[in-house]
């Protein structure tokens, strides 16, 4: 089993693995807010789905709102809010838990994988990344501060896609 395999909901409320919501393709797994002052990656991130989604890779918005409550929307509010301010095409999930007794099973495996710095654990803030391959493997790992259009970030996703 990898986290492919791990329930979790669509941002509509459907029923979905994480293996659904890639199509088991190469994915930047992403804990989003609405409400941060790195919310402006989303334009970035929108800007990946449409680089290399043609070429088989997948953008994945995963609300949370342990950080200071900064995704604190309904799930049709998170909705209107990245289609109306950002453009946000690629798939969003239901607003999860990263870190703590709630944590999702699928931020259980992501935390393991150290950063660029090489840090593993908790989850530190809004917008980290996580690239995992069509198989789920957890390839790179990427801090808040990291954006989108980072040389390192892109390199590693045309890796994935090469």
């Amino acid at each position: 089993m990898t986290i492919l395999d791990s329930p979790i909901a669509r941002l509509d409320g459907s029923a979905a693995t994480l293996g659904d919501i890639t199509g088991g393709k190469p994915a930047l797994l992403v804990n989003v807010a609405s409400r941060c002052g790195l919310t402006p990656q989303y334009t970035g991130l929108e800007q990946l789905q449409e680089t290399y989604a043609d070429r088989g890779f997948t953008v994945v918005g995963i609300p949370c709102n342990q950080f200071l409550g900064q995704e604190p929307g309904t799930a049709e509010e998170i909705q209107e809010f990245c289609s109306a301010t950002y453009g946000v095409t690629f798939p969003m999930t239901e607003k999860i838990e990263v870190n703590g007794d709630e944590r999702h099973e699928i931020y259980r495996s992501l935390v393991e994988t150290p950063n660029e710095s090489g840090e593993a654990g908790d989850v530190t803030w809004n917008f980290e990344k996580f690239l995992v391959d069509g198989s789920g493997a957890v390839v790179a790992r990427f801090s808040p501060g990291v954006v989108p259009e980072d040389p390192a970030l892109v390199g590693a996703i045309e890796a994935q896609l090469a």
